[in-house]
Order: structure tokens, then sequence, then C-alpha cells
């Protein structure tokens, strides 16, 4: 069972991205999409939405991209997850009955648990989770950081 949508999880797929490849250089949609096998198109509304919530930051230019808005610290799985659960809704949905008034008031009740559980999840974990299964990029020795 998954209580998190294609979108959601995409949401936070391209978030945590950002975060393991910025490096102090926007990530463009194109080698974001390139890198998790997506049209660039795929994406462009969840990182649009992302950037309308103060999530991420555009960077326009041909050295243009994403970067993150507030450092990973301060940004919450479920803050990622609800600004794609927005984007879901805004497109027309038809309800027949028995769904809106029986079934989905309880997945409501069931998808606000899990966020309020992802809400104590920060893009820090994440980040430190997927540096260690080895992604994002390592280091050079230049001596080049970041603080």
């Amino acid at each position: 069972m998954k209580l998190l949508s294609r979108s959601a999880r995409f949401a936070l797929m391209a978030t945590l991205d950002v975060a393991l490849y910025a490096r102090g250089r926007p990530v463009s949609s194109k080698q974001l999409a390139a890198r998790h096998g997506l049209p660039p198109r795929r994406l462009e509304t969840i990182l649009q939405a992302l950037v309308r919530a103060g999530i991420l930051k555009s960077v326009r230019g041909p050295a243009g991209g994403y970067g993150l808005a507030r450092e990973r610290r301060r940004l919450s799985v479920g803050e990622i997850v609800r600004v794609a659960l927005v984007v879901e809704e805004e497109a027309p949905d038809i309800a027949p009955p028995l769904l809106a008034a029986v079934l989905e008031p309880v997945i409501a009740e069931a998808e606000e648990s899990a966020l309020r559980r992802l809400d104590d999840v920060t893009l820090d974990d994440l980040h430190a989770r997927a540096l260690a299964h080895g992604f994002g990029e390592r280091p050079d020795a230049s001596g080049d950081f970041e603080i």
C-alpha cells in the first residue's frame, strides 16, 4: 500500500537531488530528469510549485536551475509532500458519493497521521541517508567546500 502519491514521491526525490548535487551551483531540471530517467517536463510543474512554496529557489539563464531556498535542516519531508498534494488537488477530481462520504475521511485521517510523522523528518535526515547509500557528488581534493 502506498500512502504517498507519485507526485509526492517525485517532489521528495527532486528536492533531495537538489540537496545532493547543487553544491554552490543550480541543478537544471534537465540534469535532474536525466539522473532519474524522467522527461524534464514531468518534473517542471512540481519544481515550480516547490519554488512558489519557498522550498526551492529558481535561477534563470543558461547556467540556471534550482537550489534549496532554505537549509536542509529547516525543510521537513511533510512540508514537501504537502506541496505536491496541492499540485494534485488543482487537477479536477470527480468522487462518487460513497467514496466522498465514507472512504475519503478515513483515508484523509491516515494521510494526516503519516504527514505528522513526516514533519519530524528533515531533508537533512534524507541527505545523510542518501550519502550513506552512495548518492550525491563526492567533494574533490581541491579544498572547495560549503559551510
